[in-house]
């Protein structure tokens, strides 16, 4: 990656990603039908995981965060796998109140920035942790969190790098997540294991409601 222009950091006052996240598991979501966003989003808030990142995969995508946000105040409806300027601006439109992107470039990053949202841009090096770093951005989502490394790596960067926190996404289901959430430099951990596709298909939602509660029940050491 280039090395990235200058630009404005995050205001000192912006609520990060885990203000908006009480609950140290941030369900992954893939909306087929936005019919379903509304039902699906009470069940996670029910079992305690308010905040809900929908990720931009389909195209109901968009119509789920706006039926969410419109729908289910008490819900933290925020956009993933979001990698153009353009679905930052849509997303915004849409209600979201957080992003995520798997990775960045500089005019993602800048976008980002621009939106006023708290945001996570998605790294897996040291030199796009040092280089986020460097443009004031300290909260990172580490994908793919099991392929690129695991704890192991996480844990060697936060003697080297220790204002970087994270929300590792990627491979990380209940058998594995609080060991993610055991590391000082992880703020929470992102997850699809309590909305399997099967029980979203069948609109489970009291199956989906108690896997969100046994996740909100895991607990971390580190903060965003």
């Amino acid at each position: 990656m280039t090395s990235p222009a200058p630009s404005a950091a995050p205001s000192a006052g912006a609520a990060s990603v885990l203000d908006l996240a009480p609950a140290p598991v941030v369900p992954v979501v893939v909306v087929e039908d936005a019919a379903d966003a509304v039902p699906l989003a009470r069940a996670l808030v029910a079992g305690g995981l308010p905040a809900i990142e929908v990720t931009l995969r389909t195209p109901a995508a968009l119509d789920a965060i706006r039926e969410i946000s419109g729908a289910v105040p008490e819900a933290v409806v925020g956009a993933g796998t979001v990698i153009t300027p353009e679905q930052v601006t849509a997303c915004a439109a849409a209600g979201a109140r957080f992003l995520v992107s798997p990775g960045w470039t500089d005019a993602l990053l800048t976008a980002l920035l621009a939106s006023g949202l708290p945001f996570l841009p998605g790294v897996s090096t040291t030199s796009e942790v040092v280089a986020l770093l460097e443009r004031g951005v300290r909260e990172m989502k580490f994908f793919p969190a099991q392929a690129a490394g695991g704890t192991a790596y996480l844990r060697s960067l936060a003697g080297p790098l220790p204002q970087a926190r994270f929300c590792p996404t990627g491979g990380i289901g209940p058998t594995n997540a609080a060991e993610y959430l055991a590391l000082p430099n992880v703020g929470c951990v992102g997850g699809s294991w309590m909305v399997p596709a099967d029980a979203v298909a069948a609109r489970d939602w009291p199956r989906i409601e108690a896997l969100a509660r046994a996740a909100s029940a895991l607990r971390t050491v580190g903060a965003l």
